[in-house]
Formats: structure tokens, sequence, C-alpha cells
């Protein structure tokens, strides 16, 4: 029998656990850095299987290490763990008991899925070396992998080389993406407060109205792409909040702006923050206004390491099928927090197919769910980049 397709077989008899698990993992959602039921969770199953647990590295963050034989030799599988502040839309049984707060991004199936392979992996005890599955914290923009590095994660638990997974909706399932360097974008945030001088909104010659500077911001802060970057050079600048005033009659003090920048290298982020510094500062001074401008640089690029890269196609093929393997996936612009572990240690972070039917529902929105399908397969891709890099030297 193929040894890639014995551990889905086997995985698959567990499909029912690991559904209960992540269903209830997506009833209870927990925002970053307060996943203290999940990592309950986590940590208890974990220790269950037989695996060496701790805890606290990131505040919430859990590693449960497994060692076999006498190989130095480790591997890393990561998952995260935190849900979004988002209320969710969906009516089925095991919708977020949270209101404010619902798992839509999927990060319960990651969760889920490295449980199964911890599982199945201390119960077959076929490889040789040590592999830490690492429960990250705190994904969603707020720093989980900082601060799980900044606690010395790779000091107390090195690892050779490390893995990520996400799912992909409108990828079918039973499918694999993953790309050699660049696959997705480093992501910042930026806040622009404006101060003006507010007044009565029938004698705006008064005063200097912040919410037409903040206006004409928004629109001169989308010529950074176009018109100061190599034309080769991806970028994307979005300006999600703007904020100004409580009357109708009134014109306001301040006025303020906030958003996401996302490019796939360093440079191109600098590049994008010292234009937006530039606008900033013009317009308000061309209207007489003052303006503060914070740009934080929240994630890195994620950038595979290409042997890494090739490594993990491989292991996708022997368990679906070269037909359903992207080897050369679209370069994504959302970030993902997995890039800071990837700046440490060589790696991959590839994509598992979630549903791909026609108007299937993305991330992060009200009314995505993780699909369950896709469980057994998750665990067992993981599964075997642990056998087939720690293989035994017989």
């Amino acid at each position: 029998m193929n040894k890639h397709v014995g551990s889905i077989d086997r995985i698959a008899e567990w499909h029912s656990d690991l559904t209960e698990i992540r269903r209830d993992i997506h009833a209870h959602p927990e925002l970053g850095f307060e996943e203290n039921r999940t990592s309950d969770i986590v940590a208890e199953k974990l220790a269950d299987y037989g695996c060496e647990v701790h805890r606290g590295l990131g505040k919430t963050g859990v590693v449960g290490t497994l060692r076999v034989g006498n190989s130095t030799r480790s591997v890393g599988l990561r998952a995260d763990m935190d849900a979004l502040p988002i209320l969710e839309g969906n009516s089925f049984a095991h919708r977020s008991t949270s209101d404010g707060k619902m798992h839509a991004c999927g990060h319960d199936g990651h969760t889920t899925m490295l449980l199964g392979a911890a599982r199945y992996l201390a119960e077959t005890m076929d490889f040789d070396g040590q592999v830490h599955f690492i429960f990250q914290p705190a994904e969603e923009g707020i720093g989980g992998a900082q601060a799980m590095i900044a606690d010395g994660l790779f000091q107390q638990f090195p690892c050779d080389v490390i893995y990520g997974m996400h799912n992909r909706p409108n990828l079918e399932v039973g499918k694999f993406a993953v790309r050699p360097g660049a696959m997705m974008a480093g992501g910042g945030f930026f806040d622009i407060k404006i101060e003006g001088i507010g007044g009565h909104g029938a004698r705006p010659e008064t005063g200097v109205d912040p919410v037409v500077v903040a206006s004409q911001m928004v629109m001169s802060l989308q010529t950074i792409v176009s018109r100061n970057l190599y034309s080769q050079e991806q970028a994307v600048l979005s300006i999600t909040q703007i904020h100004a005033g409580d009357a109708y009659n009134v014109i306001p003090q301040t006025a303020q702006l906030a958003g996401t920048v996302r490019t796939f290298s360093e440079k191109t982020m600098v590049i994008v923050e010292e234009n937006m510094q530039r606008i900033v500062d013009g317009v308000a001074a061309s209207f007489g206004a003052k303006a503060e401008f914070d740009f934080r640089y929240l994630f890195a690029p994620t950038v595979n390491t290409p042997s890494e890269a090739e490594f993990v196609s491989d292991i996708c093929a022997g368990l679906v099928g070269e037909e359903n393997v992207d080897r050369n996936g679209p370069l994504i612009m959302a970030s993902e927090d997995f890039s800071w572990m990837l700046r440490e240690v060589p790696g991959a972070y590839f994509n598992i197919g979630n549903g791909g039917e026609e108007g299937g529902c993305e991330v992060h929105n009200p009314g995505y769910d993780f699909n369950d399908e896709a469980l057994p397969l998750g665990a067992s891709a993981f599964v075997k980049i642990v056998e087939t890099r720690l293989a035994r030297e017989d």
C-alpha cells in the first residue's frame, strides 16, 4: 500500500473526532493573545497523545514535541489559533457563541489538522528525530509569531525546517498550491490624524476643514502605486477608515484616516511609506492644517525557500496526484504572520483547498466556515512532511 494513502485512511477513521474538535473551537472563538480555552484544548490533546507540552510562549502559545530515535534532525509544524472581531452571520449549530467574534479565517481548522497530525505521529512513531508542533496565537495582525520568537521559540525548540498551511476558498478540496520564493505580501497598517480649525458649517472660510484635507489625501495617496513605483513592482494601498465630525452643521476640528499597505518586498514597502509621509505633510501644509502619520510594519513578505516549496509540492503530489498540485501558485496580496518564522528558519507555506464551488465564501467574511472534508488530508500532508524529512536512516 502507498504509505501516503495509508496515513489518509488511518486519519480518516478519526474524521468525526477531528470534526468535533474543529467545530467546538469554532463555536468558542478567542481573539489574539486571549486563546486561553483553545490553548487548554490543544495542550490537553497533545498530552493525551503522548507529546511533551510547553506553554506560555507568546503568552498563549503552545508547543508539543515528539522525539523518536537518536537523530538530532528536527522539523517544525505551525498552526494559528486566533479568531477575528467579526459578528458571525451563519446559523448552523456550531456558530460562534461569542457575539462579535468568529473563526472567519479557518484557524480552527488549521489547529485541528495539526492536532490530527500529532495524534497520528505519536501513534505510529515512524520517523527518526524531533518534531515540534507549534500552535501560534495572535496571527491576525498583532504579532503572535514575533512574540513566540522573542520568547525563545527557536532557541528552546530548534528546527532545521518549518512548515505552515492555510486553507484557500475557491480551491477545490483535494488540491494544494504552493509557490517558490515570495508567496504572500508583507503588510503594514497606518493611521493619519489631521487637525484643522473647526467652525460653523455655514462659515467654512473661518476655519480649516479637515474633511476636505482628508479627502485630498485619499486621492493623492492613491497615486503612489501608479506614479512612484517601478511598473513591475506590485503594491496595494487601501484607505479603509475615514472618521470625522458628529453634527450636520459643524466643521470638525479633526479627521482620521487609516488603512493598509501590501508589498512583496521590504524595499517597496519603504518607498511607499516614504512617499506617504511626503504626501501627508504636503497636503496638510497646502491647506494650512497639521497632520500626524503613524506607519506600522506588521508582516514581512512570506518567502518560501525554493527547495522546501518543491519538497512540499512533491509531498502533496504523493497524496493527491500531480494534477492536483499547483507548484507555481499565484502571488497572494494578503499577509501572513508565519513570514517572521520563515525569516528565522528555512521552510515553506502552502495552501490546501477549502472548496471550489462558484461563489464560495472568502475568508474574513461573516459567512465563512472551514470545510471539515479537508481535515484528514491536511493532517496527512503534515504527517508525510515529517515522515519523509525525518525518514529512518537504516
